[in-house]
């Protein structure tokens, strides 16, 4: 697994061992942050189910401000500390050592963020539980992006109002959903 453009392309990163985690694919990976684009660029972001923190290095790599990462799993909170100290990210990166929802419930109105990555474990239901959370609490800010991965046979909700999908691919057997806030029109 290694960055794959942006300040630090090429850095190989540290994986935890065994089946813990399933990183996403580096082509996975670089699909998402083609559709990304430029909504990168100074991003504030928060990484749930952090995993290795595949994702957030790479944005933080092409540009990202800063990036907040959830991971409750100590071989992979160990492994992202690796991670830290390989790309010298100290100080653009923290780490919470606890589950996606207490980090919500506790922390999750203190700031907006720009992209906010979920990446759960298949086949659970997490998803569409951050993301029934998500609907309801100011977490996003106005122009932000959410971007979840699940399995390619996996659905979300319909219903995430205020929230809206706006575009979901499919790779191999992972899919990825990109939303936003519903774009209020004037009425005039």
């Amino acid at each position: 697994m290694r960055i794959i453009a942006g300040n630090w392309k090429g850095h190989i990163l540290k994986t935890v061992k065994g089946l813990k985690t399933r990183p996403t694919a580096d082509k996975v990976k670089g699909a998402i942050f083609n559709i990304l684009g430029s909504k990168v660029n100074d991003a504030e972001v928060l990484d749930l189910f952090a995993g290795t923190g595949n994702l957030s290095f790479e944005a933080l790599s092409r540009g990202a401000k800063n990036a907040v990462l959830v991971e409750k799993d100590s071989s992979a909170v160990q492994t992202i500390k690796k991670n830290i100290e390989l790309l010298n990210a100290v100080e653009k990166v923290k780490l919470w050592k606890m589950d996606a929802y207490t980090f919500l419930h506790e922390h999750g109105s203190q700031n907006k963020y720009d992209l906010i990555f979920i990446d759960p474990p298949y086949y659970q239901g997490l998803a569409p539980k951050v993301l029934e959370y998500l609907k309801h609490k100011s977490v996003l800010s106005p122009n932000g992006v959410i971007v979840v991965e699940t399995a390619a046979d996996e659905v979300l909700p319909e219903d995430i109002y205020p929230l809206e999908l706006r575009v979901v691919k499919e790779y191999g057997s992972t899919k990825i959903w990109f939303i936003q806030q519903v774009q209020k029109t004037e009425e005039g």
